[in-house]
């Protein structure tokens, strides 16, 4: 019996040292896949809080909830299991897909760049969620659609990277990326948009130093939220000239990729350094083929007639991102400053109303 017994839990611990090794190679794969999206996570968390603008703090929380169990939704019912038989059925074909969301990546920032260049400033309207509960509707089904667009190259990417693994790892190793990137995403983009709610209770306090603090997290938010656009920007130009000049490479196309390769191979063997500086190297030429690719794109979506609605879109994200800017930015007043008067901070920042929400 005891025999017996011990033949038993040798064989319990090598089913357990099994399942260990699973997890580690799916934690392993999930990490692998997600770092090579980080692109795209960073644009789509640059991208979330403007939809929010405007809203009621009481609200702001709850569509961003709404709009993420969208994004869950998404990734694992539609995009996941298509991938995974596409990728057991015609794994060729995902190389062109691939590079067609590297092209959409590149166009995106490329456009982002043009306009800087140009000088472009939208206008400021007002924003949608202020406008009613069916606004606000629109607003969130426009905001899932967009997240569903970055949500397929978050994950072709990831499957990119894992396409070596069995069917069963593929599976579990995306669904982990899904439901990870997707709490990291929109618990970052909740994080945001609170934080002005954050610095305005510590201006509020009796101590100086919380006050101080307050407004310079109050005052700061603006500078946080262009920076996080300006990584994304660099970003996407830079995973989606990486993704076009692999494709390239994996279609028959070797020149562009050997050209890179070759000028990596003459700073790989410099002591310590030589990693960091070929993947420098890489990081640069990526990010200048991104932005080539983009722009040629750019310039021919603006030729045909769908590019001026394009250009619209735009408008209104710039206006809404210019809005978020002022409204969470406020002024040191607003901020918590006793007014003129002594009745208290000035701003009306009574229960449902932020500074700057009749901006």
């Amino acid at each position: 019996m005891s025999g017996g017994l011990v033949a038993l839990l040798d064989d319990v611990a090598a089913l357990a040292r099994i399942a260990a090794a699973s997890v580690d190679d799916v934690a392993a794969g999930a990490a692998k896949a997600s770092a090579k999206a980080a692109g795209v996570v960073i644009d789509d968390a640059a991208v979330t809080p403007q939809y929010v603008t405007g809203a009621e703090p009481s609200r702001e929380l709850p569509i961003i909830w709404r709009i993420a169990k969208g994004s869950l939704r998404n990734k694992l019912l539609i995009i996941v299991p298509v991938l995974l038989v596409l990728s057991q059925f015609v794994p060729w074909i995902l190389t062109p897909i691939l590079m067609l969301g590297g092209t959409y990546l590149c166009f995106e920032g490329a456009e982002k760049v043009w306009a800087k260049i140009r000088g472009h400033h939208a206008e400021k309207g007002e924003p949608a969620v202020s406008q009613g509960k069916d606004a606000e509707d629109k607003v969130v089904k426009s905001a899932i659609t967009t997240d569903f667009i970055l949500s397929c190259e978050i994950m072709v990417i990831s499957l990119n990277e894992i396409a070596d693994e069995t069917l069963l790892s593929r599976a579990i190793i995306l669904v982990v990326v899904a439901i990870g990137i997707t709490l990291l995403v929109y618990g970052v983009v909740g994080l945001i948009v609170k934080m002005d709610d954050i610095g305005l209770h510590l201006a509020q306090k009796e101590s100086e130093g919380s006050q101080k603090f307050g407004r310079l997290l109050v005052a700061g938010m603006p500078h946080v939220l262009d920076f996080i656009s300006l990584v994304g920007t660099f970003a996407m130009l830079w995973v989606g000239g990486h993704i076009i000049l692999v494709g390239m490479d994996d279609l028959g196309f070797h020149a562009p990729y050997a050209f890179v390769h070759g000028i990596e191979g003459l700073v790989a063997g410099v002591a310590v350094m030589g990693p960091f500086l070929a993947w420098l190297i890489n990081t640069f030429f990526s990010l200048v083929l991104g932005l080539l690719w983009g722009l040629v794109v750019v310039g021919i979506v603006h030729l045909l007639p769908i590019g001026r609605k394009h250009g619209d879109v735009h408008k209104g994200t710039d206006s809404a991102r210019g809005t978020a800017a002022e409204a969470r930015a406020g002024s040191p007043a607003q901020a918590g400053e006793p007014s003129p008067d002594g009745d208290g901070p000035t701003g009306s920042h009574a229960p449902g109303h932020r500074p700057g929400d009749s901006a």
